[in-house]
């Protein structure tokens, strides 16, 4: 019995199903976001699969620039600073939240959120936090894994197959 669970035990961890290395892998789902163009890549199965324009850090806000974790998601989130409860349409979060762990924060500071003001988008107009559309955050919402990685950048250099390259996203 304890032969079967020590083999049963060597057998997960150095197995190929077992979660070994860090997230991208090729083909894991990842972000990029890119800040001095205000747009986001959403990335899977090895290719970019979307691009979309998104609201970025104000000045003096500025959205968090490295590669992070995506560690919380929430429905209609709560918005703490104004005491505005999820679902209400003066809820500048708008329908969906994804958050991420810049800054050492607990993914409830910076995130990727809809909006009840869409005429924002493609702006740097946000406390740091990453504004779609709401149908586009609920879409994606769907596709985001906890555990995904976003790389959020202001590189015009490259093109985002050139940076999901680099970050190990694509081949």
């Amino acid at each position: 019995m304890r032969l079967s669970i020590l083999s049963l035990l060597v057998f997960l961890v150095a197995s190929p199903i077992w979660p070994v290395g860090e997230n991208p892998i090729n083909g894991d789902p990842f972000i990029i976001v890119n800040v001095e163009t205000n747009e986001l890549a959403y990335i899977n199965d090895g290719e970019i699969k979307e691009v979309h324009h998104v609201a970025t850090g104000k000045d003096g806000d500025e959205t968090p620039k490295g590669v992070f974790q995506i560690i919380v998601k929430a429905q209609n989130p709560y918005y703490r600073k104004k005491d505005i409860p999820g679902g209400d349409p003066n809820n500048p979060l708008g329908t969906r939240w994804i958050g991420f762990d810049a800054n050492d924060t607990d993914g409830r500071t910076f995130g990727i959120h809809g909006t009840n003001r869409p005429d924002s988008i493609g702006q740097s107009v946000t406390a740091g936090c990453i504004r779609l559309p709401n149908k586009t955050v609920e879409a994606l919402f769907d596709y985001i894994p906890l555990g995904t990685k976003i790389a959020i950048t202001d590189n015009v250099e490259h093109t985002f197959l050139e940076l999901a390259k680099e970050y190990g996203a694509v081949q």
